[in-house]
């Protein structure tokens, strides 16, 4: 398993969750059947806006799928937020001390 640093978390303008890894590519995530994608054109993988999970729960099925594909998606501090309110971010990088 190989560490990828995140360059950019944010919510996308249809509501779902993004991560923009700083070097990893997942164009064959959809293979794990996570409901999490990946977009080559802005190179982040996304989730569904929420629906059924909260975002924080979103943030760990978009690392769990990354992490099928051997890659262990990190925060770090350089990583942006777009449109990320504060109470949401502190929810998110408590989900990332898990491992």
């Amino acid at each position: 398993m190989v560490e990828d640093l995140i360059s950019e978390i944010g919510i996308n303008s249809r509501g779902g969750l993004f991560v923009m890894p700083a070097t990893k590519a997942f164009p064959y995530t959809y293979r794990e059947a996570m409901e999490v994608s990946w977009d080559p054109a802005s190179a982040v993988l996304y989730g569904p806006a929420p629906r059924e999970w909260s975002y924080a729960n979103c943030f760990r099925q978009i690392r769990a799928a990354a992490l099928e594909q051997g890659t262990l998606l990190v925060i770090g501090p350089h990583t942006r937020w777009r449109d990320v309110p504060d109470d949401l971010r502190a929810e998110i990088e408590k989900v990332a001390e898990v491992r």
